[in-house]
């Protein structure tokens, strides 16, 4: 068969390096590319158009979680295959809402890696047999709690609740996403009044809740 292209996206260096080593091993895997962060992979992404990208769900700035949606939307021939530290049913049920087609945690060896790239690239969905506990209740629930709280809102007003919670001033913010303060404060509204939480600390729950950022 054709190499599976794969573009990696892991913040740590050295965890990157690792997963490099290890897929560089793999026959019929081809590495085409890394990045540390989600807004660099979406570029890249889209200039790569990659069979499979392997996602770390959190990272600074712009999370896996808003990458993969953005991915997904824009190229939507490629599979995210997740990468995580966490058996989180919560982190699982954004993953999957966003459009992963697997959930791996990042302690998995070379043989699940492959087994899971593999998996993804023929469509199918992988999940890590600690979380498959979790798989029903994250594809059946309906309604409301199918979507999540994080569907109600754009994806900018996604990525400010993000920066909000890693403790960003709305200055930082507007020059982060190169916005006006205005623009800025105008969305902080608009999220709050969506999700209904009108505070930083219940933002910041909700943000750790659904995996946009990590508690300490």
């Amino acid at each position: 068969m054709n190499n599976i292209r794969v573009l990696l996206v892991e913040d740590h260096t050295l965890v990157r390096a690792g997963f490099r080593v290890l897929l560089e091993k793999i026959e019929g895997i081809l590495v085409i590319g890394e990045v540390s962060d989600g807004r660099s992979a979406t570029k890249l992404a889209k200039e790569l158009d990659p069979d499979v990208v392997l996602m770390d769900i959190a990272m600074a700035g712009m999370n896996g979680l808003e990458a993969t949606r953005r991915i997904r939307q824009e190229s939507p021939r490629t599979k995210i295959l997740m990468l995580s530290m966490y058996t989180n049913e919560e982190y699982l049920k954004e993953a999957l809402r966003a459009g992963a087609a697997g959930y791996l945690l990042k302690d998995a060896d070379r043989n699940e890696l492959e087994l899971a790239i593999k998996a993804v690239w023929r469509g199918e969905t992988y999940l890590t047999p600690s979380m498959t506990k979790f798989a029903v209740d994250a594809y059946c629930q309906q309604g409301e709690a199918q979507t999540g709280p994080l569907a109600r809102l754009t994806g900018r007003q996604r990525e400010i609740l993000q920066l909000i919670a890693e403790g960003c001033s709305t200055k930082q913010i507007a020059q982060r996403l190169d916005l006006s303060v205005k623009t800025v404060e105008t969305h902080r509204a608009q999220l709050m009044e969506r999700l209904d939480i009108h505070d930083v600390p219940g933002l910041v729950r909700l943000a750790i809740r659904t995996g946009l950022v990590q508690s300490d």
